[in-house]
């Protein structure tokens, strides 16, 4: 069987204050490119991971890899108590730590091939809660399985009472909230500049415990722009207006902090961006992937922004998905 999967934007998290009982709540969208592509099927015993020998992968995607596929893989076989082993085949990949969600894809993507083929039936929020994925944010999971723009309910404090990352979070996925259909008009612009910060692990729970909770005026008027401003002009495909609200709240709660922690080249950029032309320029989760959407009257912010890139990073032009996995047997 194989499987691809998109990867996403985290366009940011909504209530870091949790004064009025719940906790989180996020905002996102499925994107096409760059995406997660595996191959998997039985094998006697054990877990072994081979990558396609035609794809130059990285050390570090290598590395992201095997650790993600066999620590999803081995919780999904003791959960089910299933009594052979699997082999899996890594076709594409994409960085980690980058902003875009590897993490949750790779452990989803592996956890779905094994109940496939043992015919459990299986959506990323059971998998999620078996593998440990959307204790914080659910755009991950459920850009696994419907694709889209994603707005995400967080979690009440009966059930989480404290501001952790996903990565180190016990709770379960949220609830849906809202999912929109993105429109197909619009491209996605991702730029990814080669950094030295990287926020994962003990440094990213140290950031939510020192800056949370967040002033809850902030959480208020982040909700605000996001239920009355962002999903409404997306809906009524107002690019200018979706793009505005996106660039107000990089300066607001949560993702100001984590816009703040970034390097001089990250910000310089998103300045660069706005100052070309960009109707919304955006960091995902704690970047380094700085994100654009452009239509016919502004794409011209692709070229100069290469231009402006040149060999210090990547650019990338994509499209939002609008449908979740694609599993063929």
């Amino acid at each position: 069987m194989y499987i691809k999967s998109p990867s996403r934007l985290h366009l940011g998290l909504i209530d870091m204050n949790g004064s009025y009982g719940r906790l989180d709540g996020g905002i996102g969208l499925a994107i096409q490119d760059p995406n997660f592509c595996l191959y998997g099927e039985s094998a006697e015993n054990g877990i072994t991971i081979d990558f396609n020998e035609n794809y130059d992968f990285s050390d570090e995607i290598r590395n992201e890899c095997v650790k993600k596929i066999n620590d999803a893989a081995q919780k999904v076989i003791d959960y089910y108590d299933v009594d052979e082993g699997f082999y899996f085949r890594v076709d594409k990949a994409f960085p980690p730590h980058s902003g875009l969600g590897s993490g949750t894809q790779i452990a989803l993507s592996t956890g779905k091939l094994i109940t496939e083929h043992i015919g459990e039936e299986s959506n990323g929020v059971s998998l999620g809660k078996i593998t440990g994925r959307g204790g914080t944010s659910g755009i991950g999971v459920f850009a696994f399985d419907h694709g889209g723009f994603i707005v995400d309910g967080g979690h009440s404090k009966k059930e989480k009472d404290s501001f952790l990352p996903s990565s180190a979070s016990k709770a379960s996925p949220p609830q849906l909230f809202g999912r929109y259909e993105f429109p197909e008009e619009w491209g996605v612009l991702l730029v990814i500049l080669k950094s030295d910060v990287s926020v994962n692990g003990q440094k990213e729970v140290n950031i939510f415990q020192e800056y949370c909770p967040i002033d809850t005026q902030e959480v208020e008027l982040y909700s605000h722009l996001v239920f009355m401003n962002m999903i409404p002009f997306l809906i009524e495909k107002d690019l200018p207006c979706f793009g505005n609200i996106i660039n107000k709240i990089q300066t607001i709660g949560f993702k100001n902090i984590e816009v703040s922690l970034q390097t001089d080249n990250i910000k310089n950029l998103m300045k660069k961006l706005r100052e070309i032309g960009a109707y919304a320029v955006g960091m995902s989760s704690f970047g380094p992937t700085v994100y654009s959407f452009y239509d016919e009257t502004n794409k011209h912010i692709v070229d100069e922004i290469k231009d402006y890139v040149g060999d210090d990073g990547i650019v990338i032009t994509t499209k939002a998905q609008n449908h979740g996995h694609i599993l063929t047997k």
